[in-house]
């Protein structure tokens, strides 16, 4: 129970089925706010700090944050797909492979905490002139093909920050740090 409490401390991705227009806002507004509460939460942190897990056998602060970039980054480019093919599959990618590589183990965060300023500067821009009929658009995931509309994905993204947002604030609160 606590692993799985430090595994998901927010919880799964609850994606209500009939989403409005104020689910959409919230999410996107999540989005908007995230690399700058990101920023503010680790800014202080030392190297070894960010070399530390979140849990037993999890990722240290450095992976999560570079991940968060990694895996944003993705996603904005599934939405463009998913608007400029016909119900693409989009090409998945090996999370803790990609976690475990030297960039994620060591590069200073702030590449990423930038990137993810960018990004998601631009990615709100981009989805704040989507219609609802672009969101209704779709890709398939190879992994299960399963299929993900927009407006659930921006969803999933919303849930996916705070989720590793969670997982650093929970250690800083564990450890003293904040």
């Amino acid at each position: 129970m606590i692993l799985d409490t430090l595994k998901y401390p927010i919880g799964l991705a609850d994606i209500p089925e009939n989403l409005t227009q104020k689910n959409l806002k919230d999410w996107i507004a999540i989005l908007e706010e995230f690399p700058q509460k990101l920023e503010f939460l680790v800014h202080e942190l030392s190297e070894n700090q960010l070399d530390t897990p979140y849990r037993e056998f999890g990722w240290t602060v450095r992976q999560v944050v570079h991940h968060c970039y990694d895996s944003h980054q993705n996603s904005y480019i599934r939405f463009k797909w998913a608007l400029t093919e016909d119900t693409p599959i989009i090409k998945a990618y090996d999370e803790k492979l990609w976690a475990n590589l030297h960039d994620s183990k060591t590069a200073p965060i702030f590449l990423s905490i930038d990137g993810l300023k960018s990004l998601h500067a631009k990615w709100v821009y981009f989805l704040k002139g989507l219609s609802m009929e672009d969101l209704e658009e779709s890709f398939i995931h190879p992994s299960g093909n399963s299929v993900v509309n927009l407006k659930e994905n921006i969803g999933i993204y919303a849930w996916h920050c705070n989720h590793h947002y969670a997982h650093i604030e929970n250690l800083m609160i564990r450890k003293g740090w904040k």
